[in-house]
């Protein structure tokens, strides 16, 4: 009996996309085992990845855009996509406003903004969807989702009714915010958070002292953007008597999980539990005799609903093995073991550099396979 593999890959940042990674796998399994059957799911779990997993696995469609980036002055040529015979749009905000679209000297959280994102879901409704998917990972924004917003067509005005310039500085100048001009298509729509991120908006595990430092924030920028954070959501809990900071995940994407329930109506989900339950992993994992995972790392956090982690649990449910393959194995693996995972292997050989794994990774994870596999009975 030809055996049958379910390929589960998350991306391996920086070196190969989650379906580069299934023709790896697939490239080694076939050295071992000729006559193998495959089903490829390039996985996600709502950050890097996520719009490109579903259009693949859904045979969805592209859609061209080009919108304000991370800073206001800035205009980006991205996608996103659609799904379900054009009915649902996914969207990652990182494409829009993510921090890969700035120089390591350009981050300033004071100043970016998610208005971008805005734009996206903007041209989303202008298509007819009655649904949308945004996922949350990778940005480099600390505003609240207050730019969001206003591409929406909330607004945001101070002491003297002048609107109030975007980014997560200025949000303590706003006295009235105005959402009358708020799209009234938002509330025929079903929008849902595809975020990994558990934090709430504000405090020591908020979005600014949380992510604040690796979006470019100093301490003194960290102390200001959590204030002015925690000002605002009390002035939405004034104005609009919504009260969400405390909900998990709100302060995911620097606050735009905040925004999106506030003035969206957004409802929040873990992002590998929704892409396992679009993509049908339980059922392709049913017919499995082994199914592959993995990402760039794994370690302690893995658990903490990253995606090699909600494959293992679907698997573990339905007692097949799991081989979870990573660039780097980290601490506090011995755990996983029990959560499902039968095997973590590290791709790299011994005395690789950095540079060597991200040009390489795509040969180092197909000889992974082939180690493994030549290890397992034929």
């Amino acid at each position: 009996m030809p055996k049958f593999f379910v390929l589960a890959p998350d991306s391996f940042k920086e070196s190969m996309t989650a379906e580069q990674a299934c023709q790896a796998m697939q490239r080694g399994i076939q050295k071992v085992f000729a006559d193998a059957h495959f089903i490829h799911v390039p996985m996600a779990d709502g950050g890097e990845g996520t719009v490109d997993a579903l259009v693949s696995c859904l045979n969805g469609q592209i859609v061209d855009c080009e919108v304000t980036g991370p800073l206001s002055t800035q205009k980006v040529k991205t996608y996103f996509g659609l799904i379900e015979e054009g009915q649902t749009a996914v969207i990652e905000m990182a494409k829009a406003n993510g921090i890969h679209l700035l120089e390591p000297s350009q981050r300033n959280p004071l100043l970016t903004t998610t208005f971008g994102t805005g734009e996206m879901i903007k041209s989303a409704l202008d298509l007819g969807v009655s649904k949308i998917i945004i996922g949350l990972g990778g940005s480099i924004t600390n505003d609240a989702g207050a730019g969001m917003a206003q591409a929406l067509g909330a607004k945001f005005l101070d002491a003297h009714s002048n609107e109030v310039a975007g980014g997560g500085g200025q949000l303590d100048q706003i006295r009235r915010i105005d959402i009358s001009g708020l799209d009234a298509r938002l509330k025929q729509v079903e929008i849902v958070i595809a975020s990994d991120v558990n934090n709430p908006l504000t405090g020591v595990n908020g979005a600014s002292h949380v992510f604040g430092p690796q979006k470019g924030a100093t301490a003194e920028m960290v102390q200001q953007l959590d204030q002015n954070l925690t000002y605002f959501a009390e002035l939405v809990s004034q104005q609009l008597n919504i009260d969400v900071k405390e909900i998990a995940g709100a302060g995911a994407a620097g606050g735009l999980g905040f925004g999106l329930m506030v003035f969206a109506g957004a409802g929040i989900r873990s992002g590998v539990e929704l892409v396992i339950e679009q993509t049908q992993l339980a059922e392709k994992i049913a017919q499995a005799d082994y199914v592959f995972t993995g990402e760039g790392g794994i370690d302690f956090q893995t658990k903490l609903g990253k995606t090699p982690y909600g494959v293992a649990q679907v698997a573990k449910r339905l007692n097949k093995p799991v081989i979870a393959f990573a660039g780097v194995v980290g601490d506090g693996i011995d755990e996983l073991y029990a959560l499902g995972f039968t095997q973590i292997i590290g791709i790299n050989p011994s005395g690789f550099t950095l540079e060597d794994a991200m040009q390489n990774a795509e040969r180092y994870l197909e000889d992974a396979v082939v180690t493994v596999l030549n290890k397992l009975e034929k």
